[in-house]
């Protein structure tokens, strides 16, 4: 899982989790038309055609209360997948000499790994000689990112994204850390755009489906369903649906998935990480899950699944990740 506010959020209930009953194996059935071509379209991020060139020197506010002082843009390790996703977006992806364990997509694939699990290795990071140093509010431990900061390393941590709200306020945060403001400008109004696209494309419904998000690792028997505070709920609203953890009045990020939380939420559809949905044997193994048969989702094995690294990003694909939930929920066959 992504060290992000989502890996953060997740860190508290883990071990509350880790009581709920296993699930047994089984194969995923055939997907949708929309869940095809979602799963068939390459991990990729697409940079901007014009080429950013840094402005440096400049001081920004980071997420931790401190100004940060950049001086070069020479050498940048992005502590996420998400913020590697947006500094390669924004051009500067030749720029990047080290990635973290959640950076998936195809340009970052033959970076060295700087995480241990989600855990920063500040030796391994300091070791590639980085001018910037880009972290999220939840990354950690404390005392790597202490450790890197004490060597002199000029780190701006940027502040989550809650909601799609957020998505040219990070897109900003990151091209003013690079000195790219221009290039944010223009990444900010392709990446709206497109997200306002997708969203004209959404059916007029009188009712709206109801979408659970569950995280889902079945390897660790850690199954959760996801509250106000997860970070679907906006994602699902754009998408025209209720989120169906938040409206059966779950106020945290996560619970730890039983039969009667399920049966309160009673989704129409269930929204899972693909990693999270093979780690239980795909759509038969989930509906083995406590309590998901008796849903309508679970009845209909209505499953919408996005890619693990896009999913809540909140950043450049998130247009591809709507148009990818619109399509699983409202497609032909649903």
């Amino acid at each position: 899982m992504r060290r992000t506010r989502l890996a953060g959020a997740l860190t508290a209930v883990i071990a509350l989790a880790l009581t709920a009953a296993g699930c047994g194996g089984g194969s995923t059935p055939p997907a949708a038309p929309a869940a095809k071509a979602a799963a068939a379209a390459p991990d990729r991020v697409e940079p901007l055609s014009s080429p950013a060139v840094p402005r440096l020197p400049v001081t920004v506010a980071s997420a931790d209360g401190r100004k940060v002082t950049v001086a070069s843009a020479e050498r940048i390790v992005p502590l996420s997948g998400s913020l590697a996703e947006l500094v390669f977006t924004l051009g500067l992806g030749d720029r990047v000499v080290a990635r973290d364990v959640t950076t998936t997509f195809e340009q970052a694939a033959d970076l060295p790994v700087v995480t241990r699990a989600h855990d920063v290795s500040a030796e391994s990071v300091l070791s590639l000689r980085p001018t910037l140093v880009l972290a999220e509010a939840t990354t950690g431990p404390a005392e790597a990112v202490a450790q890197i900061r004490d060597a002199g390393v000029p780190l701006v941590v940027v502040p989550a994204a809650k909601e799609l709200a957020d998505v040219g306020r990070r897109i900003d945060d990151v091209a003013a850390a690079l000195g790219v403001p221009a290039a944010g400008e223009e990444l900010r109004t392709r990446t709206t755009g497109r997200i306002d696209a997708v969203r004209r494309t959404i059916p007029a419904r009188a009712d709206h489906p109801r979408v659970a998000f569950l995280y889902l690792r079945g390897s660790a028997a850690v199954y959760l369903l996801g509250g106000a505070d997860s970070g679907a709920a906006s994602l699902l609203e754009a998408a025209g649906a209720v989120d169906a953890g938040k409206e059966s009045g779950l106020r945290k990020d996560f619970t730890p998935l039983t039969s009667e939380a399920l049966a309160q939420a009673a989704p129409d559809a269930i929204l899972v990480m693909s990693k999270g949905l093979e780690s239980v044997g795909g759509t038969d193994g989930l509906v083995r899950l406590p309590g998901v048969a008796e849903t309508p989702a679970g009845a209909a094995r209505r499953i919408v699944s996005v890619d693990d690294g896009v999913l809540l990003n909140y950043g450049p694909r998130t247009d591809r990740v709507l148009a990818s939930v619109v399509e699983q929920l409202y497609g032909e066959g649903k």
